[in-house]
């Protein structure tokens, strides 16, 4: 993972082949810096690993879409994640600069793309760990369906999203249109992202990314 210390949102919008090469390059582990000697994060085999859909599931219809506005905060109850969000731009090599590594409990929104609630899918990165503890997004991957996440705007507004996939994708496997790309055109749709895997010491990153995906509800 990059330092984290550009401005917030700072960087440059892309779009069409450029936006997925752009996320071929977002890896939220170490990254030859400080993070990650706590270990596997994830489950560590396969695109699904042991999470995804089960068969069966009822969720909820998807609601239409809300009026853009930017996150302030997001909550996981079933995860006690309850953090602060900020807007975050693309690092020197065109990749989501997440917050620094010294507000572990700090989620990273990419601003220039789809703000939560909006048709698309809006992106959001956390870390996993730091060298001594837990960080926001540790438990990112006991996310199940059905789960709710709750990103309150700056208008005030709560915007309810129900999680309906958690997938765990090795880098040998990342998909960037599959993991970042909406799954149904018109939904408006969340992205919630962290390291995966195992740490490697040797590269200084982890293995994999965990993703969970989630639509708005309410």
């Amino acid at each position: 993972m990059s330092s984290g210390t550009r401005p917030a949102g700072t960087g440059r919008l892309v779009t069409g082949t450029a936006w997925a090469l752009l996320f071929l390059g977002l890896w939220l582990g170490g990254g030859g810096t400080d993070e990650g000697p706590l270990g596997s994060s994830a489950p560590t085999t396969g695109d699904i690993a042991a999470v995804g859909r089960p068969p069966g599931a009822e969720l909820p219809p998807a609601r239409a879409p809300l009026a853009p506005v930017a996150p302030r905060r997001v909550e996981v109850p079933s995860l006690g994640v309850d953090a602060p969000v900020v807007p975050r731009g693309l690092d020197s090599a065109g990749a989501i600069d997440p917050p620094p590594f010294e507000e572990p409990d700090t989620v990273g929104w990419f601003g220039s793309g789809t703000k939560p609630g909006a048709a698309g899918a809006a992106l959001f990165v956390g870390h996993v760990d730091t060298e001594t503890r837990p960080a926001v997004f540790y438990g990112l991957s006991a996310a199940r369906p059905g789960a709710k996440v709750l990103v309150t705007r700056t208008d005030g507004s709560v915007a309810e999203f129900t999680v309906d996939d958690v997938q765990v994708f090795p880098r040998e496997e990342f998909d960037a249109t599959k993991v970042y790309g909406p799954r149904e055109p018109g939904r408006a749709e969340l992205r919630l992202i962290t390291c995966g895997g195992t740490f490697d010491r040797a590269t200084g990153a982890y293995t994999a990314n965990v993703v969970v995906s989630a639509y708005l509800t309410g």
